[in-house]
């Protein structure tokens, strides 16, 4: 099973402004009336207001009628503005547009979202009520977690702080999670938090680094023995804090439990070169040689009898 394609769900629907209504209350009239005018008009749509609140009247803990609410919330809460920036990459986004200025200079435009403050409480305040009717329902936490970070932008603190509970609360309760149209297994929750930990790592901001190395150490916690968190503090440290000696320790730890870590290894290889060590480069090169995609693979074999 994708598991990141399971766990990115939530996150795709929330750039879209929304999450799916499935269900039907009652006779499930107004579940119905609800998908066909946000079918046609969006999810804030003429007519969606006063259908939720008919809904809400006849049924004031519906799962459904809760998460529409937050999706109504939550689209009239955006405004798209397109925003300059002199970088490539912004919040981990590509540009859509690029031109050169008069000085033959790059110029990258970029669309961001805005949120207006009020509205985007008010979608939180459905969406909490969503998730306490349902708790084990881990598809709602994670439609919190992207409208966070998609809010929260360069310092998703609010996300992060939000996750972290959401371990304890695993490690504490042994949560049986639910994700309406999968069957879920014993290590997707370890797989969503590394997913969010990339995320995280992708913002590319100094708090979205900070972010991803709190969560990371967090998970160790309950997963001493797992080299993808080892090697996500490896390259925090190799990457954000340009500590060379505390990634390639935290790398070696990662390789004692799976020799065949492609992110330890290449990292190996890469702070081997950077420190101009051709001994530790050849080690680690032959380990990644083996392992390495085809597309890197003739690259690393040329870079080994180089060095031989």
């Amino acid at each position: 099973m994708d598991y990141r394609k399971i766990i990115l769900a939530s996150a795709l629907a929330v750039c879209c402004a929304g999450t799916a209504v499935t269900s039907y209350a009652q006779d499930g009239s107004y579940a119905k009336r609800y998908n066909l005018i946000v079918s046609k008009l969006g999810y804030d749509g003429v007519g969606v207001e006063t259908v939720l609140k008919q809904w809400e009247g006849e049924d004031s803990l519906d799962v459904d009628m809760l998460v529409a609410w937050f999706n109504y919330y939550f689209t009239k809460a955006q405004s798209e503005e397109v925003v300059v920036k002199p970088q490539k990459k912004y919040l981990g986004a590509d540009p859509v547009l690029s031109l050169k200025d008069s000085t033959g200079t790059d110029i990258y435009y970029f669309q961001e979202v805005f949120y207006d403050d009020d509205l985007f409480s008010s979608a939180m305040k459905y969406l909490d009520k969503a998730v306490s009717v349902e708790p084990l329902r881990i598809d709602l936490r994670f439609t919190k977690v992207a409208a966070l970070m998609s809010y929260e932008k360069a310092s998703p603190d609010m996300a992060l702080s939000y996750l972290l509970a959401l371990v304890d609360k695993n490690a504490e309760e042994d949560c049986v999670w639910v994700y309406p149209g999968y069957d879920i297994t014993e290590d997707f929750f370890v797989q969503a938090m590394q997913e969010y930990c990339y995320a995280f790592y992708r913002l590319g901001t100094p708090s979205a680094y900070n972010a991803f190395r709190t969560l990371s150490e967090r998970m160790l916690l309950e997963e001493p023995k797992n080299p993808v968190f080892l090697t996500n503090l490896g390259t925090y440290d190799f990457i954000v804090a340009k500590d060379y000696a505390g990634a390639l320790k935290y790398y070696r730890k990662a390789l004692k439990i799976d020799p065949e870590d492609y992110t330890a290894l290449k990292n190996c290889v890469l702070l081997a070169r950077q420190q101009k060590n051709r001994k530790m480069e050849k080690k680690y090169l032959s380990a990644f040689v083996g392992i390495a995609p085809d597309e890197e693979k003739a690259a690393a074999e040329a870079r080994l009898k180089f060095l031989q």
